[in-house]
């Protein structure tokens, strides 16, 4: 098996004296896609925002141990070059509001003070917004207010803003749990197409879209990665009783 794209030793989180993820140890494979399941409160968003560096921008809020990134320790890189190899999608769609959709997409450059040729911006655009399946539905509209789009649209907006980027990992945050069954699939759609391109997690409390969308699946309870395993092994042969017990929906 090649090198793990994502790489956690030890991980442990904290907000003030809560100890909030206890000794973290995951192996995420390159172009694949990894569900981050739990009860609430279990550790799966500070997770994914400690594998960004996120949670330290958090008030109170620490971390110790390892996460490296390609081999490369994510502690010794600039938080700004991280955040463009990692991208990262929130629960709800937060567009830019002040910002076309034109503006939203590229919007990662422009922060980041990056100068674009207007062809590098356009090519951009369309790449991105192609490849989030948005393309045919704003094309002529890429100057007004990404807020004006519906919430699917706002969320796949999000989505080609990350892309924009071109990162190696993509973390969604429950990114579909705002969205109609409509919206849901098609993102749904999109993230098994991207795996040929990037390393995805995706933390849902949904058991049918992990089922539906990821290869492997890592089960938090308590702030402990409990299990880790291929999805069809977790869901069909659970080896932890609260693995269990949270799939055959005792507790949530």
């Amino acid at each position: 098996m090649e090198s793990p794209i994502l790489k956690t030793v030890d991980l442990n989180a904290y907000f003030g004296k809560t100890h909030v993820l206890k000794n973290v140890n995951l192996e995420v494979q390159k172009n694949s896609i990894t569900a981050i399941m739990g009860p609430s409160g279990c550790g799966k968003s500070t997770f994914i925002r400690c594998v960004n560096r996120l949670h330290e921008l958090t008030e109170h809020a620490t971390s110790d141990g390892q996460i490296s990134l390609n081999g490369e320790d994510i502690y010794k890189m600039s938080p700004t070059l991280l955040r463009r190899k990692v991208g990262m999608v929130f629960q709800r769609p937060n567009p830019f509001n002040t910002m076309s959709i034109y503006q939203n997409v590229i919007a990662g450059y422009t922060l980041n003070g990056n100068i674009l040729s207007k062809t590098d911006k356009d090519q951009i655009v369309e790449e991105s917004l192609k490849q989030a399946a948005l393309w045919n539905e704003v094309k002529d509209n890429l100057h007004k207010k990404g807020t004006f789009l519906s919430g699917g649209q706002q969320q796949r907006l999000c989505i080609a803003r990350s892309l924009a980027m071109k990162p190696a990992l993509l973390l969604l945050d429950e990114p579909t749990s705002a969205l109609d069954p409509i919206s849901t699939s098609k993102i749904e759609e999109l993230l098994l197409e991207f795996k040929s391109s990037y390393t995805i997690l995706i933390v849902t409390h949904n058991m049918q879209q992990a089922g539906r969308v990821s290869d492997y699946t890592a089960f938090f309870y308590l702030g402990e990665l409990t299990e880790w395993d291929k999805t069809t092994t977790i869901f069909t042969n659970p080896k932890h009783i609260q693995t269990q017990n949270y799939i055959t929906g005792r507790f949530g």
